[in-house]
């Protein structure tokens, strides 16, 4: 309903530049994605050509009113409507950087120079918006149907490092292939001038849109272009692990088949997103790709000849950390994964060793996210070869978060109910406080918690208690 309401507007601006000499087109992804058959993913852009900047603001005046998204590259929204209206533009680069270009806008370019400009032949794509005419001057239909992307301009592309990740995005989220002389220039670019939230945006699409986020790891992997940014990804590869556990070979291996199950599960990541920004989704897909971090630097052959890597799940917070400053400066998203990451393991070990209620409790209360936990442990167990879910593990742990969830919704012991009681905020105060939370985590009523708490404080063995 909502695209066919930006389409109507569409048209109309296209009516009008029609009536004062000039042609409006659909451009990028849209024209792709309808191509393509999918649902579009992409915002409708326009552009329009053979009139001059002033004609186009009058125009988007008499439709509603005009905002400037950038005037000096003459792009322009709509008031009360999503679309992007441009104009014809060339792109010289003045630096290495992503924003280092001179923008020359030209109403009278033509559609074929103006898409050269664009990163893939398939992106490159005119529609003209009201006959419909494809307008294909670099071969992006032909590509489209042989499913590969195929950069347009070797100087041009090459002008803009972000295009690299944005080719490993586009091959994740369409399931493409990369073209040879695509993949070899990608090889070339350096993305150390990249701006760290541009490589999160297109790291956060890639995790969210793509039904296999590995793709775009796969595909930086072969670009050579993990190093920048991606390093302690990077560093999994050839990290061995159990052949009997894991016969889907390396960390790296398993981490990828991590990341496509978890994709499958992440609408069900529901943590609340005013909490945790960007999104919940984004929270629980980093914490799949960064789970097994810690294995790059514990992984070790026993005295037995197998195996093994203690304590990978803890090393892992530190590199998991260094990971994320790089790319985002969001704290709460960054102790998010940690805390993922930190409990990754215990699910699936809680539920095989069957253990006790105040256990299971103990460990979703130290979790900043117990849905969420699950769902990473489901997909933790899934990223193996041949693996299918455990049903008796899975029934038992759901039936412990339930239980988990009545008990807290229980009323339980306050700072308030122990002054009542006659005891007096001091040094002691905050351990009577964290006694009452394990034996309300156990199940304890609030009046049995409250009378065994009193007689621990009154007793001053509060720390053995604890102990």
């Amino acid at each position: 309903m909502q695209e066919q309401k930006e389409r109507s507007k569409a048209r109309a601006v296209a009516e009008a530049v029609k009536r004062r000499g000039g042609r409006t087109f659909y451009v990028g992804g849209s024209v792709r994605d309808e191509i393509l058959g999918s649902r579009p993913g992409e915002d409708i852009d326009l552009e329009v050509h053979g009139i001059p900047p002033e004609q186009l603001e009058q125009i988007l005046d008499e439709l509603g009113g005009f905002t400037t998204v950038g005037k000096c590259f003459g792009i322009y929204g709509l008031k009360g409507s999503s679309l992007d209206i441009a104009m014809p533009r060339l792109e010289t680069a003045t630096g290495r950087g992503h924003r280092d270009f001179q923008v020359f806008v030209d109403p009278d370019l033509g559609p074929a120079k103006a898409a050269r400009r664009r990163d893939f032949t398939v992106n490159a794509m005119m529609e003209d918006v009201l006959t419909g005419e494809i307008v294909d001057p670099f071969g992006g239909r032909q590509d489209l149907e042989a499913g590969v992307l195929r950069h347009v301009d070797s100087t041009s592309f090459a002008e803009d490092p972000l295009r690299v990740l944005r080719c490993a995005r586009f091959a994740a989220r369409l399931g493409f292939s990369v073209a040879p002389e695509t993949m070899q220039l990608c090889r070339s670019m350096d993305l150390t001038v990249l701006p760290a939230e541009r490589v999160f945006g297109e790291l956060e699409n890639a995790l969210l849109k793509a039904d296999r986020p590995s793709v775009f790891f796969q595909v930086l992997r072969e670009m050579d272009q993990l190093a920048d940014w991606f390093a302690e990804i990077g560093d999994l590869i050839g990290v061995e692990q159990s052949p009997v556990h894991h016969p889907e070979g390396d960390v790296w291996n398993h981490t990828m088949l991590v990341l496509d199950q978890a994709a499958r599960l992440r609408s069900g990541a529901k943590y609340a997103a005013s909490v945790l920004s960007p999104s919940s989704a984004a929270g629980f897909m980093l914490a799949a790709l960064c789970h097994d971090l810690g294995k790059a630097v514990t992984t070790a052959i026993g005295n037995d000849g197998r195996i093994h890597a203690f304590q990978h799940e803890t090393r892992g917070i530190g590199i998991a950390e260094t990971f994320l400053k790089r790319i985002t400066g969001n704290k709460k998203l960054t102790a998010y994964v940690k805390n993922m990451v930190w409990l990754h393991m215990k699910p699936n070990m809680a539920a095989g060793a069957g253990s006790k209620k105040k256990s299971t409790s103990r460990m979703f209360d130290q979790s900043a996210d117990p849905e969420g936990l699950l769902l990473l442990a489901r997909a933790d167990h899934l990223g193996r070869t041949g693996a299918v879910i455990n049903e008796e593990y899975e029934a038992f742990l759901y039936a412990r978060l339930c239980w988990y969830r009545e008990v807290m919704d229980r009323p339980f012991v306050r700072g308030e109910d122990l002054i009542r009681a006659g005891m007096k905020p001091g040094a002691e105060f905050s351990e009577m406080l964290a006694y009452a939370h394990k034996l309300r985590l156990a199940g304890i009523p609030k009046e049995e918690a409250l009378r065994q708490t009193i007689a621990c404080g009154r007793k001053g063995f509060c720390q053995k208690k604890k102990k």
